[in-house]
């Protein structure tokens, strides 16, 4: 190409720039246009488990105990401050119902964070026994973000312990809470991948009051066990009353919609110490220890 005209010359060397330039030259695995096709979701499902499954293995990570729980529990100061500030507002306008309505609920955010300390402490009971899940023992894990996650992950770090959190991308963008070990602190894309994190490793699964999200990831293990997709671990709902409101099993036994072993695929809990003594109970009868160290999933 040296012995062309310098007119010719320098049109070559812009086409082969042009060229270079062109998103089809980009290497595939450094094309993010090309990885975010709608062809390519197979290997970003792969890549969403694979980055998350490697990082714990070479962290070794083998058990986790995986807390559940609403985004809106608070710490109570936290709470009473929401509240302090919703009567005074209602104070100077008795008559605004928006504001009597926020009133109600905001009372009823005070009764509830009793479960974030009730999560924090029962985080913490855990790292304190189980060695802060080195050599496999037993990690704490969660969703990553606020609310009774931020408390599980908080009350690990009360004992000088790590933790992990599984975030998720949302439209509007869910941060972790900074308690989570920076080291064990994933992002993912797919729902799906971050609910097969959640099991892979789980020796049981503890659930505190939430939402659609908590009913969710609850319904969704409650099926596998029942289903023998997934082997039976102690699943414990904290809060009976609030449980017993919101679903009733009896209803689908009578029903003919589960069968009445169903009903006994969980338990409730009110305490940290019940939540733990109920989980160790549950290997006991099932004649496995909980603590016994076993090789990562594969």
């Amino acid at each position: 190409m040296s012995d062309l005209p310098d007119k010719e010359l320098r049109a070559a060397e812009e086409i082969v720039q042009a060229i270079v330039r062109h998103p089809s030259y980009r290497e595939a695995d450094r094309d993010v246009d090309f990885l975010d096709r709608p062809e390519t979701r197979g290997v970003r499902l792969q890549l969403d488990y694979l980055k998350a499954e490697l990082l714990m293995r070479e962290y070794g990570v083998a058990h986790t105990i995986v807390v559940f729980g609403g985004t809106r529990v608070i710490e109570a100061a936290a709470a009473r401050r929401q509240l302090a500030a919703y009567e005074t507002a209602l104070a100077a306008d008795p008559g605004n119902e928006a504001l009597q309505t926020r009133v109600a609920v905001a009372r009823r955010v005070c009764a509830n964070s009793r479960y974030y300390d009730i999560a924090r402490r029962f985080a913490a009971l855990v790292s304190e026994v189980s060695g802060c899940g080195r050599d496999g023992r037993i990690l704490v894990m969660t969703g990553g973000g606020p609310g009774i996650m931020e408390a599980a992950n908080r009350g690990a770090r009360d004992q000088g312990c790590q933790s992990i959190g599984l975030n998720i991308t949302l439209p509007h963008e869910q941060f972790p809470n900074p308690y989570v070990a920076p080291e064990l602190c994933f992002s993912f894309h797919y729902f799906a991948i971050r609910k097969l994190h959640f099991v892979l490793r789980a020796r049981a699964l503890v659930v505190f009051p939430g939402g659609y999200g908590t009913l969710d990831e609850l319904f969704e293990i409650l099926t596998l066990v029942q289903s023998g997709k997934l082997v039976p671990l102690p699943i414990i709902l904290v809060g009976e009353d609030y449980w017993r409101r919101l679903f009733n099993p009896d209803v689908l036994v009578e029903e003919g919609m589960i069968e009445p072993v169903d009903r006994t695929l969980f338990s409730f809990a009110e305490t940290a110490e019940g939540i733990w003594a109920d989980i160790l109970a549950w290997y006991e009868r099932a004649g496995a220890p909980l603590l016994a160290p076993e090789e990562a999933p594969r």
